[in-house]
């Protein structure tokens, strides 16, 4: 199950994650500024927020196991329709589609995950599952530029398709949903809406707002940056863009079990899941400090940097969404979830355009420095308990 939930996943977000891949092409092929070609990368983000919770829904209604291989599915239809549209605008509104149906398996894939593990192993397991957005986004890297280098941007597009295509097929044969009590028996209190009284979900969800945006930033500019700032050619910016995925997801496996360290220690379990978030907030305001420094300096410095600020700014999502998982419950955690994401989501739709229309105002220097404000105010957000060791 964590294998399928990790597959399902990183498809989908070579989908949604693979059109800032293009953005290079969009600008030398199809005549699209630097502003206009972040926006149609954002689109399939903007589409999920509009399904999130809806998926999330009909995970607590119908299962994880039908919500996963239609979602794929869809996805894939609308990745090889894009293939084919005979405009940008035709091909914008089915990136805009795939992104509504790609938002299936962020839900259901963190309940599969959630539902099949006891709580000292899922700090662990969800990091491991979480390691499917970098790894989605790394493949991506890797092998969009280059099909849209040698065959264009139609033919990039045709690959997101195939990958979630195969992910239907792996979810409807193998998906089994995680046992949970029957409706009518289950207990007053896991049926009550858990954002009432509490604020505690509504901060989680603030504070990753706040870290999703230095996230998004260097994901969707780091291969651009790459190719017009530092000269490389897209082949060996993907290749990096790779490597820093692949790193990123080995930083959130280390977050979580880091994660249920703390908890053995404390026994506290929204504790142990948010106190390293606090401090993964500090190191990706510092990295994103850094990153502007160097590349102000043109030192070759930056480059590293950046790959850092790769790994540190994912790690903390893994942990952000056991512990939404774990606060609502077997019968609110799909709406939790798919709350959590549509959140993220929306960040990730209208950070790019506006970051890439501050890289052409003021270059990246200044665009960086201003994203390190952001896990600042994330800081204080994180509802820690005051008592315990960290």
């Amino acid at each position: 199950m964590l294998f399928v939930a990790l597959l399902a996943t990183l498809c989908a977000n070579v989908f949604i994650n693979g059109v800032a891949f293009l953005i290079p092409k969009l600008h030398d092929e199809r005549g699209l500024d630097l502003a206009g070609a972040a926006l149609m990368s954002s689109l399939p983000s903007l589409g999920m927020v509009l399904t999130l919770i809806a998926w999330g829904y009909a995970v607590d209604r119908f299962g994880e196991r039908m919500v996963l291989t239609l979602g794929s599915a869809l996805t894939a239809a609308a990745a090889f329709a894009a293939a084919v549209a005979p405009s940008l605008i035709v091909v914008g509104l089915f990136l805009f589609l795939g992104g509504m149906a790609a938002a299936s398996s962020n839900s259901a894939s963190g309940r599969l995950v959630v539902g099949w593990f006891d709580a000292e192993r899922r700090g662990l397991v969800m990091g491991i599952r979480q390691t499917a957005q970098p790894l989605g986004v790394g493949l991506g890297a890797l092998v969009i530029p280059r099909l849209a280098e040698s065959h264009g941007v139609s033919v990039a597009l045709t690959f997101p398709g195939v990958v979630c295509a195969a992910a239907a097929l792996v979810c409807v044969l193998a998906v089994i949903d995680p046992p949970r009590p029957p409706r009518a028996e289950a207990e007053d209190a896991h049926l009550a809406n858990p954002y009432r009284g509490s604020p505690v979900l509504w901060r989680i969800h603030a504070a990753s707002v706040l870290l999703v945006v230095p996230q998004v930033l260097v994901w969707t500019f780091t291969l651009v940056w790459l190719i017009s700032d530092r000269g490389w050619s897209p082949g060996s910016a993907g290749a990096l863009v790779m490597a820093a995925q692949v790193l990123g997801a080995g930083g959130r496996i280390g977050a979580g079990r880091w994660s249920d360290a703390v908890l053995r220690r404390c026994g506290d379990t929204l504790a142990a899941r948010l106190r390293p978030i606090r401090t993964i907030a500090l190191a990706a305001a510092a990295s994103m400090a850094l990153l502007a420094l160097t590349d102000w300096l043109h030192s070759p410095l930056s480059v590293p940097v950046i790959i850092a600020a790769s790994v540190i700014t994912v790690s903390d999502n893994g942990l952000a969404f056991t512990a939404i998982a774990e606060t609502a419950g077997p019968f609110w955690s799909g709406r939790a979830l798919g709350t959590q994401n549509t959140s993220q989501l929306l960040t990730a739709g209208i950070a790019p355009p506006l970051f890439g229309a501050l890289i052409g105002i003021a270059g990246y220097p200044i665009t960086f420095a201003v994203c390190a404000a952001f896990p600042l105010l994330a800081i204080p957000a994180v509802p820690v308990p005051a008592a315990g060791r960290d």
